[in-house]
C-alpha cells in the first residue's frame, strides 16, 4: 500500500501515523507539505491529528484552504481513499469532504483518555477486519470532538450506513450527538474519526485494537 501524511503547521501526530503506516504495510509514507498542489500516486492519503494552525478561528478552518486541500479533494473524487484522525477528521469536516460540524465539547475541556469504540459499519475500507457491533479501545485527545449534523443529514446518514463508529458504554467524551465518534461520506472512501488508532497498534501501545483500521485499508488495496 502506498500511502501519504499531510503536514500542516501546528500538528503534532504526524510521526505517530508515519511510524503506524511504516509497521502495518512495511512501506514508509510519503509526506506531503501544506503549499504542495500535487500528491503522489497512493492508495491512501492519512490527515494527522494535532492543532493546525494553533485551531485559531473553528478547528480546522484555516487548514482547510490550505493549497494542498484541493489537490486531496482531487483524489478523493478520484476514489483515492482520505482518513482524518482527530483535526484532520475537522479539517475534512471544514473542507466539506464530510458533513456536519466539530464544536466544543460539552464539558469546555480537554478530554485525554482511553474510551470504548463500536464498530457500526464493518462493510467499509477502513473496518473489514473488524465485526460488526464489535466494540474496541482507542484513545482520544481533543477539545473540539462534539459532533453534530441537522436532523435531515443525520437521518440521510444513518440510512446510508455513514456512521462508521459510535463511542460505547456510556464513554463518549464529547457530547457528540448520537455517541457519533467516526463517519464516512456517501462514496465510501472518506473517514473521518475522532479517536486515535494509530496509538493502538502494537503490545508497547498495551493493545493493537486500533491496528485493524489501517489493515482493513491495505486489504482494500489488495482485494
Amino acid at each position: 500500500m502506498k500511502s501519504a501524511v499531510v503536514q500542516l503547521p501546528g500538528l503534532n501526530r504526524d510521526r505517530d501515523m508515519v511510524d503506524a503506516l511504516t509497521k502495518i504495510s512495511g512501506h514508509a509514507p510519503v509526506t506531503v507539505w501544506q503549499t504542495q498542489t500535487e500528491i503522489p500516486d497512493v492508495d491512501l492519503i492519512v490527515i494527522p491529528g494535532g492543532f493546525s494552525y494553533g485551531d485559531y478561528l473553528r478547528c480546522g478552518a484555516i487548514a482547510a484552504r490550505m493549497p494542498v486541500m484541493d489537490a486531496i479533494r482531487r483524489k478523493a473524487e478520484q476514489g483515492v481513499k482520505v482518513l482524518g484522525v482527530c483535526n484532520g477528521f475537522q479539517i475534512l469536516v471544514e473542507a466539506g469532504l464530510l458533513p456536519g460540524a466539530l464544536m466544543r465539547n460539552t464539558s469546555l475541556r480537554f478530554v485525554c483518555k482511553e474510551v470504548l469504540l463500536e464498530v457500526v459499519n464493518a462493510d467499509t475500507a477502513f473496518t473489514r477486519t473488524y465485526t460488526e457491533r464489535e466494540v474496541i479501545r482507542c484513545p482520544v485527545a481533543h477539545h473540539d470532538g462534539n459532533y453534530f449534523v441537522d436532523e435531515e443529514t443525520f437521518k440521510s446518514m444513518e440510512d446510508n450506513r455513514q456512521i462508521v463508529f459510535r463511542y460505547a458504554a456510556g464513554t463518549n467524551p464529547n457530547g457528540s450527538l448520537s455517541d457519533i465518534a467516526g463517519v464516512i461520506n456517501a462514496r465510501g472512501n472518506v473517514l473521518g474519526m475522532m479517536p486515535h488508532p494509530e496509538n493502538l497498534i502494537e503490545a508497547a501501545h498495551g493493545g493493537t485494537d486500533g491496528r485493524g483500521i489501517f489493515a482493513s485499508a491495505l486489504d482494500a488495496v489488495a482485494a
